[in-house]
């Protein structure tokens, strides 16, 4: 198992300017991070003096570069625009190759219509788009992934089916085990569900309150109204403890990336993050 950070984690430490990409990078390999999983906020694509920096970042630092993770979305008006969304995530294909990467998580679909009738007819053209883009970046020997993510396939059953109809040895899931909640679905049971399909896994925790408890700003909506709050890993509602024994009592021996979303200051949040996973995994 290699413990790293995904770079969403310090995304306002970016915003703010108190840090680059490179620095965050620095930031992580100090405080033991074995990997560095990129999520730009900008389009690496027209920057490919910034993708060389980075992976050369990483390199200098001993961390591995695991991932690189973008938005995508196949549910389009058009079957133009559905051509073009396949053609442009091709494209971050190659800045994944060019990154060193050998795992790339891309969305799927986004949809007012959440329901499993609206899952059920877009199916076949996701999975399409999907399989053309795995088959391109098997060339580079990349791992494509849908994650759960987003409510139109975020339910651990229709991450299944997605990967099922891809039917590609390279189409995966990278597993949040957090982002089940958005969808009412208990983690450790999700994560049973659907570990053996995982690339690699992201570690996230929430704070959990019923739909008749508004708690007031700060806190998002599951789709069925219960209330969200990013929390620190560890530190929220999560059965911390029996994911992470399921998870290594599976064998899993890849990437686990923490992903900080608390509202606690960001680098603290996410160090206290990343040392509680550590333990958490030792002591099981």
């Amino acid at each position: 198992m290699k413990l790293g950070v995904s770079t969403y984690s310090l995304l306002r430490a970016v915003i703010s300017g108190e840090m680059d990409i490179l620095g965050v990078i620095d930031w992580i390999a100090d405080q033991g991070g074995e990997h560095v999983e990129i999520v730009p906020r900008f389009q690496l694509a027209s920057q490919p003096e910034v993708v060389d920096a980075i992976r050369e970042k990483a390199k200098s630092r001993g961390i591995d570069v695991s991932n690189y993770a973008i938005g995508a979305n196949f549910v389009t008006d058009t079957q133009e625009a559905y051509k073009q969304e396949i053609a442009r995530v091709k494209a971050e294909v190659d800045i994944a190759a060019r990154l060193g990467v050998k795992r790339m998580r891309h969305d799927v679909a986004s949809s007012s219509d959440n329901s499993i009738g609206s899952f059920n007819r877009e199916l076949d053209r996701l999975a399409e788009a999907c399989g053309q883009i795995a088959h391109y970046a098997a060339q580079y020997d990349i791992v494509t992934s849908v994650e759960n993510h987003g409510y139109f396939i975020q339910a651990s059953d229709r991450v299944q089916t997605l990967v099922q109809a891809v039917n590609r040895p390279n189409f995966r899931t990278t597993l949040d085990i957090g982002n089940f909640m958005c969808v009412d679905e208990d983690s450790v049971a999700a994560v049973k569900n659907n570990l053996p399909y995982a690339s690699m896994l992201h570690v996230k925790d929430f704070y959990l309150r019923p739909s008749y408890l508004n708690p007031g700003e700060g806190w998002f909506k599951t789709i069925s109204g219960n209330y969200l709050r990013g929390a620190i890993v560890g530190h929220g509602d999560i059965d911390m403890r029996e994911v992470l024994r399921v998870v290594k009592n599976s064998g899993y021996d890849g990437y686990i990336s923490i992903e900080f979303e608390g509202m606690e200051e960001c680098k603290a949040g996410t160090k206290i993050s990343l040392d509680n996973i550590r333990r958490m995994w030792e002591e099981i």
